[in-house]
């Protein structure tokens, strides 16, 4: 545990960021288990999984971070205090209401949460190949539901 937290400390910068880093490591290692092969460096698996979510989660922090500056620097440049944006964010959570669960909780943990089709078909215990199909059924449903006159009657009012 030592040496992950300081390699954590060495990546991170940061005592709480390494401590939080070393914790999801040890809870993504315990998930995934069965996937450690016995006999092997054990040290160096938990190191992988260490790199691969530091790295995850820098990645994700870059993605939010310019998505948060589009939306700044569209708000600037429309001048109508970003609510054009505001008004999109809640329109989608209408239309994500109007999908059935199954498809809303897809479409959720695979496009919002950023999971993996892999992490989101055992999370829902169904077959990879049927979350890959919600997920599509559902981004299906809320093209056609956005396309409907009905709501591009709404939207421009």
């Amino acid at each position: 545990m030592s040496d992950l937290r300081g390699f954590a400390r060495y990546l991170t910068r940061d005592i709480a960021a390494a401590d939080d880093l070393v914790q999801d490591t040890v809870l993504r290692a315990l998930g995934a288990r069965a996937q450690f092969v016995e006999g092997t460096n054990i040290k160096a698996w938990l190191f992988t999984i260490l790199r691969n979510i530091f790295y995850e989660q820098r990645r994700r922090k870059v993605k939010e971070t310019e998505i948060l500056s589009e939306i700044s620097r569209d708000s600037e440049e429309g001048g109508d205090g970003g609510q054009g944006y505001h008004d999109h964010v809640l329109d989608l959570s209408v239309l994500l209401w109007r999908l059935p669960e199954t498809l809303r909780e897809a479409l959720i943990l695979v496009g919002a949460q950023e999971m993996s089709y892999e992490e989101a078909a055992e999370i829902c215990s169904c077959p990879v190949g049927t979350m890959k199909a919600r997920v599509s059924r559902a981004r299906a449903k809320l093209a056609e539901i956005t396309a409907s006159p009905a709501t591009e009657t709404r939207n421009s009012s």
